[in-house]
């Protein structure tokens, strides 16, 4: 599949009965992922949960190994 129809097909998903987890705590604003078909995630804000990104298996893959390697870490 072209990645431009990965994309048509996961924005096209249903995800009103998708499962939101975010992290422990009681923090009133918090990013909260679901977990779609096909390796596919979902992100949202909790203070505005109409807005959600999607991403595919191999968008999400790289972007939790950019995190572990600290690609996203702050400069000093």
């Amino acid at each position: 599949m072209s990645a431009a129809a990965e994309k048509e097909w996961l924005y096209a998903l249903d995800i009103s009965d998708a499962t939101w987890q975010r992290a422990p705590g009681d923090a009133e604003e918090a990013v909260e992922i679901a977990f779609l078909e096909r390796g596919a995630v979902a992100m949202r804000n909790s203070t505005d949960p109409d807005v959600v990104l999607r991403y595919t298996e191999g968008e999400w893959r790289a972007f939790v190994l950019g995190a572990r390697d600290g690609e996203f870490d702050l400069k000093h």
